[in-house]
């Protein structure tokens, strides 16, 4: 299966610290491929070289065959591939029409200008209420993006994300910070929507490993900038050396965060 998003080779370096070196993978189409490590790992590293915020120093990354180092996230928005924001925090004062607005917007072309009046186009009005619909968010359109639960702050953050009409989704940690009750939930929720929506691949970074092991095809491990292990969860759970080197730095660094 061809790849949709590549990197090949892939370094970065910040002076002489080595944040990534000779990253290679690929994700192809129909794939949920979690990205894992401890701290230090070069995962967030990783994510902004992946969505063009960064410039690697070393190697290329591709996106439909296409290089796509340091586009910036919203060129690659615009050739389909995005990442979840967390508009909510930069705008809490906006209601859940206005956040997934901002995206329809931004994908569109239309201008800050037209956004005082984006209640009058009914192609907005239209994308909006089919994106708060899918992630059941429909009732809240008047509510500020403030008031609504941990969770439903999650899902709007993910919908702003979906809004611009992606192939390929990069989520970080969307279930931070909410209970786990609601995480598998979320996780649900945004598999179907990906399908719904024709979302073809999704990159996923996550530290709960059982989010992890239940929605990922491939699990890729980082650990000091290079890829340790790349493996369906079977393979990557059942090989207690890469449990030991990953999983038990995770939640060594989660016991002395508690």
């Amino acid at each position: 299966m061809s790849a949709i998003l590549e990197t090949v080779g892939v370094g970065r370096k910040y002076g002489d610290f080595v944040a990534l070196e000779d990253v290679s993978l690929s994700i192809a189409e129909g794939e949920l491929v979690s990205i894992v490590g401890p701290n230090g790992a070069g995962k967030t590293t990783l994510v902004n070289v992946l969505t063009g915020l960064l410039k690697p120093t070393a190697g290329v990354v591709r996106f439909r065959g296409e290089d796509i180092a340091g586009i910036g996230p919203v060129m690659l928005a615009r050739r389909g591939m995005a990442r979840a924001f967390q508009l909510v925090h930069i705008f809490p004062a906006m209601s859940v029409g206005q956040t997934i607005a901002v995206a329809v917007i931004s994908q569109e072309w239309k201008g800050l200008s037209f956004f005082r009046d984006v209640s009058r186009d009914e192609s907005v009005r239209a994308r909006v209420h089919e994106v708060a619909s899918i992630f059941g968010l429909e009732k809240k359109l008047e509510t500020e993006a403030r008031h609504l639960s941990q969770g439903e702050k999650k899902l709007l953050d993910i919908a702003s994300a979906f809004a611009l009409k992606p192939e390929v989704i990069l989520l970080d940690e969307p279930t931070s910070g909410v209970s786990s009750a609601d995480k598998h939930g979320i996780m649900r929720n945004v598999v179907d929507a990906s399908k719904k929506a024709g979302v073809k691949a999704i990159i996923l970074v996550e530290h709960d490993m059982d989010l992890v092991a239940e929605y990922s095809t491939r699990i890729v491990a980082l650990t000091a900038g290079r890829v340790l292990a790349d493996r369906p969860p079977k393979e990557f759970f059942g090989d207690p050396e890469i449990v030991a080197a990953i999983v038990g730095r995770m939640v060594g660094r989660l016991a002395k965060e508690a």
